[in-house]
């Protein structure tokens, strides 16, 4: 070897098989995720499936999602391009099912953009090519995202003969300023239309409500909560707005309430919710008994969800290892290669030193936390993982641990970025 030069490098073989291919090809290489490895799950955790329609009318100045206004795009009378969409979805669903074969579906979540942007006709031809394809449980969870500005009589009710069983519906508030400062589309009295129907054609269905929005105050909250829960609806998500990195409003940010506003805020809805029959069981999330958000909930627990549409990502498990697998992001090259059998971008594997904190990111947010076991059934790890960080948890105060369930407290809670960062990887 000549004094000075690296050795070269060397990859186990199996590794090396897939250094050449491109990320569709080493995602589809199911030898390459089935291989030993160093993590030991005994079991594959619930399997969901998540659908991104990625068009909306108007991008809200606060959204960091992958969702593409359509009429900044294309033509006043260009209509949204379903059939070929559809399409790419069923080709990019079919080249992942070797690596859920046999496994599953429990719930399906339409999300975007504005999925109501699609009409009925076409979110049943959706509903029938993932039927045709995976095994959908027969009382399968089938969530649709809908926006107000999207309403027309009758069109929930399409949804839900199309086979949607649970709408939720991005509200945000009731009061037509706010709505104007958050760039929605829609105004008071169309939300309320929206809701007064949901209420009549779904059995199940959520209100995506902000607060701490800009120049609100606790009195305007106060009315926004109030209107929302005199609709009896069964589930409500309800938000802190938040700044997020690459948008309008991080770039542009408007004046928001004081820290200690929001605090009183969220005491508010606490206090609202929960006398209105609603259990806050998620960090965000309220529910009436029975009509917790299965799908949700299903990532929180740290189960799969294989995802399809433009920029969608996925969680899937394997015996010793887990994949997160990304799809490319703009909805016109999404389509032309799904199609072609070529949409994923890129695929890694979850390395074993970041699960705990991956676990931790999600089931710390639920009221009930999770069990010691399934913690190592859903990571594949030892609990002495996570043995001394979940000890200081304990010490300051941010979880509790009986009989091997671990619990958030409401210190916990309130200081939920604190608790999680406890296990991140040295």
């Amino acid at each position: 070897m000549t004094a000075g030069k690296p050795a070269p490098m060397t990859w186990p073989r199996e590794i090396e098989k897939n250094r050449d291919k491109s990320p569709q090809a080493a995602w589809n290489d199911v030898s390459h995720w089935m291989r030993p490895g160093t993590l030991q799950l005994q079991s594959l955790p619930p399997l969901s499936l998540y659908v991104h329609l990625p068009w909306c009318l108007k991008k809200c100045p606060y959204c960091d999602f992958n969702s593409h206004e359509w009429m900044a795009n294309a033509g006043a009378d260009e209509p949204l391009p379903e059939a070929r969409y559809l399409d790419a979805l069923r080709a990019d669903l079919e080249a992942s099912l070797p690596l859920i074969w046999g496994r599953p579906v429990h719930s399906v979540f339409i999300g975007g953009g504005t999925p109501s942007l699609f009409s009925p006709a076409a979110i049943d031809r959706l509903l029938g090519d993932i039927r045709s394809l995976v095994r959908l449980d027969a009382d399968a969870e089938i969530t649709l995202e809908a926006n107000p500005g999207t309403f027309e009589k009758d069109r929930f009710r399409a949804f839900h003969k199309a086979g949607v069983t649970r709408l939720s519906i991005g509200v945000q508030s009731f009061n037509d300023q706010h709505l104007k400062a958050l760039g929605r589309v829609h105004n008071a009295d169309q939300a309320m239309s929206a809701v007064e129907e949901a209420a009549r054609s779904f059995e199940t269905f959520n209100l995506d409500i902000m607060y701490a929005l800009p120049g609100q105050s606790l009195a305007q909250c106060e009315k926004d909560i109030r209107t929302a829960l005199s609709f009896s609806p069964p589930h409500i998500s309800i938000y802190h707005l938040t700044l997020e990195p690459n948008t309008y409003f991080a770039k542009y940010p408007p004046a928001l309430p004081q820290e200690d506003d929001a605090w009183d805020m969220l005491d508010l809805i606490t206090e609202a919710t929960g006398s209105a029959g609603l259990e806050r069981y998620e960090v965000s999330a309220y529910a009436r008994g029975g009509h917790r958000c299965w799908h949700n909930t299903n990532y929180w627990q740290f189960g799969d969800y294989l995802g399809i549409g433009a920029g969608a990502h996925s969680k899937l498990s394997f015996a010793h290892r887990i994949g997160r697998p990304v799809r490319v992001r703009d909805p016109r090259l999404y389509m032309d290669r799904a199609i072609a059998g070529d949409a994923v971008v890129s695929a890694e594997e979850v390395a074993r030193k970041e699960l705990p904190f991956e676990f931790m990111l999600n089931a710390l947010r639920l009221r009930d936390g999770f069990t010691l076991q399934q913690f190592s059934e859903r990571t594949g790890l030892p609990l002495s993982s996570i043995e001394v960080a979940l000890q200081k948890a304990q010490d300051q105060g941010f979880v509790t641990v009986e009989s091997s369930q671990v619990k958030p407290t409401i210190r916990g809670f309130d200081f939920l970025s604190d608790l999680q960062t406890l296990f991140l990887a040295d």
